[in-house]
């Protein structure tokens, strides 16, 4: 089957970003054999070598970087054009991967009138709270919480979320409530684990427009935000996490919020998406609703 220039461009482009002729062809649905024969054809139309073929993973050569990034020019041009004339409705299949609890919570139970309002928007959703490589699994956009790491990607703020220092009734009962930041000798943190630095993250209070970083002692962490939660509902430990995640908890007394006065800094919501792509008009219109999503929910 042969392929006209734009389509193999298109190929060209996600066999560079997957790092496979196998997973760039699922994507596209064509069978491997003819996505290999195309980037032969389009390497012997240029009379360059593209792409450096190992038994692992395809590489970019130097001449295959340069044509990439002109396909990412010349392919956002045309999508745009393309929107343009069908009256700007956006189409096609969007990559998005958010972290677990806020997709569960928020994303999802709106998720219908979204897809109702653009009939021609395909979704494809991954819940995770793990560093995503979005060039190399394909993904448009991850929506995560905290401020994200200086990855070179394009940041879009979504909302700011409120932090809460709670714990059981049954630890506190055995530790006190602490009146102040100040009053936390003897008591016990359930440890938040960094992704990105492998360390436990510090508590933090506002104090007079100010900052406090402590360090608790704490017998268990986890990485995992779900994990962490049920460790403070078990009564180990001091815990601070966004307010959302414990609305329950607080309402039937699993939970109980202390130095309510002395809140954590606020968490901004991001959404990160790469530089090296134009913003599309279907991932524009995803990041509208979700913005109006997470501001109606006043997290």
């Amino acid at each position: 089957m042969a392929m006209d220039r734009l389509d193999t461009m298109r190929l060209f482009v996600r066999v560079l970003e997957r790092r496979s002729f196998t997973a760039a062809a699922a994507d596209l649905g064509l069978p491997r054999s003819t996505a290999t024969e195309a980037i032969r054809r389009l390497e012997v139309h240029l009379g360059a070598r593209l792409l450096e073929r190992t038994t692992r993973q395809v590489n970019a050569t130097q001449d295959g970087e340069a044509y990439y990034r002109r396909c990412l020019s010349i392919l956002a041009e045309i999508e745009d054009a393309e929107a343009a004339f069908r009256n700007a409705e956006p189409f096609g299949l969007l990559r998005i991967d958010a972290s677990t609890l806020l997709t569960r919570t928020f994303l999802l139970p709106r998720l219908p009138q979204f897809l109702a309002r653009y009939v021609r928007i395909d979704l494809q959703i991954g819940q995770s709270d793990r560093l995503v490589d979005l060039v190399r699994e394909g993904v448009d956009c991850v929506i995560r919480v905290g401020e994200p790491p200086d990855s070179g990607m394009i940041m879009r703020r979504l909302a700011v979320i409120r932090e809460i220092t709670c714990a059981s009734p049954a630890y506190l009962e055995r530790h006190g409530t602490p009146a102040s930041p100040g009053a936390l000798d003897g008591h016990q943190a359930v440890g938040f684990v960094s992704s990105r630095t492998g360390e436990t993250l510090p508590f933090e209070f506002t104090v007079a427009g100010k900052t406090l970083e402590v360090r608790l002692p704490g017998r268990v962490a986890a990485n995992n935000s779900d994990t962490a939660a049920d460790l403070a509902r078990l009564g180990l430990g001091l815990i601070q996490a966004p307010r959302y995640r414990f609305e329950k908890d607080l309402v039937d007394g699993t939970l109980v919020e202390v130095l309510a006065d002395c809140p954590p800094s606020p968490t901004p919501l991001s959404a990160l998406y790469p530089q090296n792509r134009q913003l599309s008009p279907r991932l524009r219109v995803f990041l509208d609703w979700a913005s109006r999503i997470f501001a109606e929910a006043d997290l």
